[in-house]
């Protein structure tokens, strides 16, 4: 216990080893683990229990959904108590934050699932509601980004809440059920050119810590997102609240110009939402005759309408002539755009992006030296993000940690920035895969769109590069198109590996195209038959399946006690 203490007070922990809580946990969970085999007639000593993770990957609210219904599956065949870690990518993670809202709530799912259902039918959140989300966010941070705003007008459209929890006061309310890991990806580790540096963009959150999976160094989750050096907290900053971490994890539902275009397009229609409520000059204190919010509103409509007529490669001279009149007029003919319409050339995709992102924080700046209050201090800083392409921007906690073992990219830095999984690997093998963990079967839910073993084949080869234990992948050529239900991948020294695809020849028959078309990532919210069906679709990978998982749940026990 004096260990445990001495770790509670530390906020940065450089180590491989579990953060001493976690300890406690997968101890107390391996005896709950070891009753459920006993159940199930699946006999073993205490020590032979086999540590299994389940993986949620991403894919939207068809993760989010799948994930659901799996996991009523594995409570209905009484398999939901056999699993140790629960970790997840995107929309898998939106499924998650519903489910460890309630405390202990496997052992009450029926009952949790019915309510996450009657949400995700319902109406939503108000745009009232979305508008002090947001001003919120942006006032009480000293970082601002599109992940806020992702947050605010993408993710509660689809989990139909604004969930205020925050994942550290978790800790205490779950102790019956398996041990959850978000995770996400430290951007400039990922574009790192440095081979050696690039080596761990993995990064997980859970309850007690969030940091580097491979690397070995975390801050306590409620510290992340402060402001460190060397080791030593010197700004504070509130802790990330669940939507904001759905957000954080859920961003990458398309590849990046279709989420320019969505995004541009969700911030027009906020616009135009919010434009009736733009204060008067009474209302600010200003001078009467001071240039009106109307006139800074058309500015910021015709940006982000000039900024989609690029991005859709139409000619957008006509936005930039109304947005020249109009600062014109605001300035008494006395400023002038540093970048004329005729260096922008749609030819030129690159050329064009970086003439958009020049031009679009000239235009906010100009702005800026009219309107510098709500709203528009949000809304320029928004389009601010957009043109710099900021996301989920954080104070980095190593920042000047003396310490040869950290990859020299992780130091130097004082900011961060933290994107979803998907952009680099759409399932969270990585968090479950820390040797300390001790892995001896992953059953892997693959929701992805696309290529049903994409997820599989690139966790061997990444794994194969960085020498981490991971068995060889192959798939029957036939099965590319048309999946079976359920794989099992086994090696010699490695983690058990069950690969699922979602839709697949035993659920869907001849209609795995129809399948794919209904529910793609990239959607509006799901009506209710259509949440129901594919909770079914999802809940028959298991209960189809559940003489195998029970075989492999068994050979893991054969193993371990082997081993």
């Amino acid at each position: 216990m004096i260990a445990s203490k001495l770790q509670e007070s530390v906020e940065v922990r450089i180590a491989r080893s579990l953060h001493t809580k976690e300890e406690e946990f997968v101890f107390e969970r391996r005896k709950k683990v070891f009753q459920s085999l006993q159940k199930l007639k699946i006999h073993c000593s205490k020590d032979a229990v086999p540590n299994i993770a389940l993986l949620g990957s991403g894919g939207g609210q068809r993760a989010m959904v799948g994930l659901l219904g799996s996991l009523d599956q594995l409570d209905k065949a009484g398999l939901l108590d056999c699993i140790l870690y629960l970790s997840g990518v995107s929309g898998s993670t939106w499924c998650m934050a519903s489910l460890y809202r309630e405390p202990d709530w496997s052992t009450k799912l029926e009952t949790v699932k019915d309510k996450i259902i009657r949400r995700l039918s319902g109406s939503g959140v108000s745009f009232k509601d979305k508008l002090a989300k947001l001003k919120k966010y942006y006032y009480e941070k000293d970082h601002f980004s599109l992940t806020d705003v992702w947050a605010v007008m993408v993710v509660t459209e689809y989990v139909k809440e604004i969930d205020k929890c925050k994942l550290s006061d978790q800790w205490d309310q779950h102790k019956e059920d398996p041990f959850p890991i978000y995770t996400v990806i430290d951007k400039q580790s990922k574009q790192c050119k440095d081979e050696e540096d690039k080596d761990d963009p993995w990064f997980e959150i859970s309850p007690l810590e969030a940091g580097y999976s491979l690397t070995g160094a975390f801050v306590k989750t409620c510290s992340f997102g402060s402001q460190f050096d060397r080791g030593s907290k010197t700004k504070p900053q509130d802790e990330m609240d669940m939507l904001y971490l759905q957000a954080l994890c859920g961003s990458a539902l398309a590849d990046e110009d279709e989420i320019k275009k969505f995004l541009w397009q969700k911030i027009n229609d906020f616009f135009k939402k919010l434009s009736p409520k733009w204060p008067s000059n009474k209302e600010t204190g200003k001078d009467p005759k001071a240039p009106s919010a109307e006139k800074g509103y058309r500015v910021l409509m015709d940006l982000a309408n000039m900024n989609l007529d690029v991005l859709n490669g139409k000619d957008p001279s006509d936005l930039d002539q109304s947005i020249r009149n109009t600062l014109n007029e605001l300035s008494g003919g006395k400023r002038q755009l540093i970048f004329p319409i005729e260096k922008l050339n749609l030819k030129d995709k690159e050329a064009a992006e970086c003439y958009m992102k020049e031009h679009t924080e000239d235009v906010c700046k100009n702005l800026n030296n009219w309107f510098s209050l709500w709203p528009f201090d949000v809304l320029t800083s928004i389009q601010k993000c957009m043109a710099q392409w900021i996301w989920g921007r954080k104070y980095g906690f190593l920042q000047n940690i003396n310490d040869e073992t950290l990859p020299s990219t992780l130091l130097e830095s004082d900011i961060r920035d933290y994107e979803d999984t998907g952009l680099l690997l759409n399932s969270p093998y990585f968090s479950v895969l820390r040797k300390e963990r001790n892995i001896d079967l992953i059953i892997s839910l693959d929701f992805s769109e696309g290529d049903p073993f994409m997820t599989v084949r690139e966790a061997a080869k990444m794994c194969k590069k960085r020498n981490i234990p991971f068995p060889e992948v192959n798939i029957p050529s036939e099965d590319l198109k048309n999946p079976e239900d359920f794989y099992v991948f086994k090696g010699t020294n490695t983690p058990t590996v069950i690969h699922i695809p979602l839709f697949n020849v035993v659920n869907c028959g001849d209609d795995i195209d129809m399948w794919r078309k209904k529910y793609t990532t990239f959607q509006d919210s799901y009506r209710d038959e259509m949440i129901s069906d594919l909770m079914e679709v999802a809940g028959k990978n298991i209960s189809n399946n559940r003489e195998k998982l029970l075989e492999q749940i068994g050979a893991a026990v054969g193993q371990k006690g082997h081993n």
